[in-house]
């Protein structure tokens, strides 16, 4: 299906709940603790009237032995620097994470990675500095961002007894917000239309990008860069602010 630029724009996301990011991270400077959390929230974040033509953007993804943050693990964290006009793959990077525990049958299928690849890797907190140094100062975005937000929190509360908040630009709620805006309602069940899969694969083919092997953090990371830049490209302005569609 091709997609269509619209004739004008509208807000698509409710973000009326969202924090003021720059005096938010000022708060969780003066909370924190462990240094590398307070080295993060040191660094300066954009402020909500940035146009996204301005943002620096880091594209995050996670593989995890499961689904619940409380009682599974990270395994896998890749990431993928970028900007409306660009994407940094030289300086995309992907670490793998001991769980510290075996992993499960199904999980190994749907990743790929084996206790082999796992056993010898490092926890969490060696990689954690590396990790928050290429996060900091930019916005995040995921594809569904209760899996890095909460998988990240849970795993620094556990370890560190302190979490972790950040802005996000979740490419799923956008997609979610799209659908339902263009296929949602009464009428169009009555036309037999209905709001299409926001998964990522499906997603990025309504734009006629092209297809990556899934569960892959890295490669996941860059499919998500790819789709947010050309959502914003079909649906939004590049003067429109960050506020608009960060959570």
């Amino acid at each position: 299906m091709t997609v269509k630029k619209p004739k004008h724009q509208r807000q698509l996301l409710n973000t009326r709940s969202t924090p003021d990011w720059p005096t938010f991270f000022q708060t969780l400077y003066d909370k924190a603790k462990d240094n590398r959390l307070k080295n993060f929230y040191s660094t300066p974040i954009i402020n909500g009237d940035t146009p996204l033509s301005e943002v620096p953007f880091v594209a995050l993804d996670f593989e995890t032995t499961g689904l619940d943050p409380k009682k599974d693990e990270i395994i896998s964290i890749g990431l993928v620097p970028f900007t409306m006009e660009r994407i940094r793959c030289r300086e995309s990077a992907q670490w793998t994470v001991n769980p510290h525990r075996p992993l499960n049958e199904e999980s190994v299928i749907i990743h790929g990675i084996t206790d082999s690849e796992v056993e010898n890797a490092p926890d969490l907190l060696k990689i954690l500095e590396q990790v928050l140094r290429s996060l900091a100062g930019k916005v995040v975005v995921v594809h569904y961002q209760r899996i890095e937000r909460e998988f990240m929190n849970q795993a620094l509360l556990s370890r560190l007894e302190e979490g972790i908040h950040f802005p996000v630009v979740d490419t799923m709620a956008i997609e979610m917000a799209i659908q339902q805006r263009d296929f949602g309602g009464f009428i169009n069940r009555l036309k037999g239309r209905r709001p299409g899969s926001v998964r990522l694969a499906r997603a990025r083919q309504r734009y006629g990008l092209p297809l990556y092997p899934p569960h892959h953090a890295a490669t996941d990371a860059l499919a998500t860069a790819e789709l947010l830049q050309a959502q914003i490209a079909y649906h939004f302005s590049p003067d429109t602010p960050i506020s608009d569609i960060w959570l």
